[in-house]
């Protein structure tokens, strides 16, 4: 998302068991498998990967500028327009890492854990005059 893509959709939301059905056999994974024969559903960690982004960052939203404190964290972050500025970060890694989130003057240190993803959302600061 911060070079230049337009719209993402994870062709298969939602599968059978045997990770279809489909004409050719081409059976795959998606975020949700329905398993008929339990009549159970799964949610695969793609599923709520999806969500921090479908969820949080609302239609007519603009990414801006952002980057990780720690060059191992993948981070976009957006701009509602509602005012909300909403940062979605992953961490890909087998160790929890330690990132630093700066805006308008003021800063946090937050622990992401390992293989873990996380929407931070700041809203609009109410101005004085």
């Amino acid at each position: 998302m911060n070079n230049h893509l337009e719209a993402w959709i994870d062709w298969n939301l939602v599968l059978n068991e045997e990770g279809g059905p489909n004409h050719v056999g081409n059976y795959c994974d998606a975020p949700v498998i329905v398993d008929t024969k339990k009549d159970e559903v799964h949610y695969n960690s793609s599923y709520y990967c999806i969500g921090h982004f479908s969820k949080f960052i609302q239609p007519g939203a603009r990414r801006i500028g952002s980057h990780a404190s720690n060059n191992r964290i993948l981070a976009t972050t957006f701009e509602n327009i509602n005012g909300e500025t909403v940062t979605v970060w992953m961490n890909e890694n087998d160790s929890k890492e330690e990132v630093s989130l700066s805006l308008g003057g003021k800063s946090m240190m937050l622990v992401l854990p390992e293989h873990s993803i996380a929407t931070i959302i700041i809203h609009r600061l109410n101005e004085r005059a």
